[in-house]
């Protein structure tokens, strides 16, 4: 699975401004609504859900919320660098900049957990990550998170 099959252009935010995981979350509900067509409050709630069994947060500056929700039809990937870094709950208790949002069908099954594994690697990469935080753009970002070797692949 390659993060072009999940991520669209239209799924970077270069600059997300918010001031805590809550705010962060709801923001990238927002956008995730407007590129899906799923009601902003279902993503939110599912992306909360999620939250309460553990953080997403999974240390070195990098969060990859994630949940599972009905009518959506296929996975669907969002990626924001925080402006100001967050406290994100993370297992390094470090705060957070690069969130990667990732929104699979109630059903996806194995799909879900391919996906999660894949941008797992990707973001593992201190170079790509490092590559990220300098990045001018949300083009820039996107070319980065898209164009990466096959190293990375599921």
């Amino acid at each position: 699975m390659e993060i072009s099959e999940l991520l669209s252009p239209d799924g970077i935010v270069a600059n997300l401004k918010a001031n805590s995981k809550k705010q962060a979350l709801q923001e990238l509900a927002a956008r995730a609504s407007r590129l899906t067509g799923l009601h902003e409050r279902q993503i939110f709630d599912t992306l909360l859900e999620r939250e309460r069994l553990g953080t997403t947060g999974v240390g070195n500056g990098i969060a990859i919320p994630h949940g599972r929700l009905a009518g959506l039809p296929k996975l669907h990937g969002l990626f924001a660098r925080v402006e100001r870094p967050i406290d994100f709950d993370s297992i390094d208790e470090m705060p957070v900049d690069l969130v990667f949002l990732l929104l699979a069908p109630e059903s996806a099954g194995a799909d879900h957990l391919k996906a999660l594994a894949r941008v797992s690697r990707l973001l593992r990469d201190k170079a790509i990550c490092e590559k990220l935080r300098g990045a001018d753009s949300a083009d820039a970002m996107y070319a980065l998170l898209t164009d990466t070797p096959a190293s990375h692949a599921a």
